[in-house]
């Protein structure tokens, strides 16, 4: 039982120091173009690693959440409101999954 709270404060000191170093090691903005793009891009990348996993596994079976996930970029890139996206990706997993 003690092992689980030795697990617990290596992963609360591992959080803080996520948290803490950059602020106590970063005092001046960053001119490097290249760490700049990078850290624009963060957390784009951070919710879409989030989020991708979770469409494939919504629904009954991966290929629906595929196809759903496939008609959002689809309609996204084309310019689409949100609404309509979301609207078209429901309908599309909705057709696949009965015809599946």
């Amino acid at each position: 039982m003690s092992s689980i709270y030795l697990y617990l404060v290596v992963m609360a000191v591992v959080t803080y120091l996520v948290r803490l170093l950059p602020l106590t090691l970063i005092r001046k903005e960053i001119k490097n173009t290249y760490i700049r793009s990078f850290l624009y891009y963060v957390p784009y990348v951070t919710l879409a690693v989030m989020i991708f996993p979770a469409i494939l596994d919504s629904t009954a079976s991966t290929v629906s959440g595929l196809v759903g996930f496939l008609v959002a970029v689809i309609l996204a890139y084309s310019g689409r409101s949100l609404f309509t996206v979301s609207i078209f990706a429901c309908l599309s997993v909705y057709i696949v999954e009965l015809v599946i």
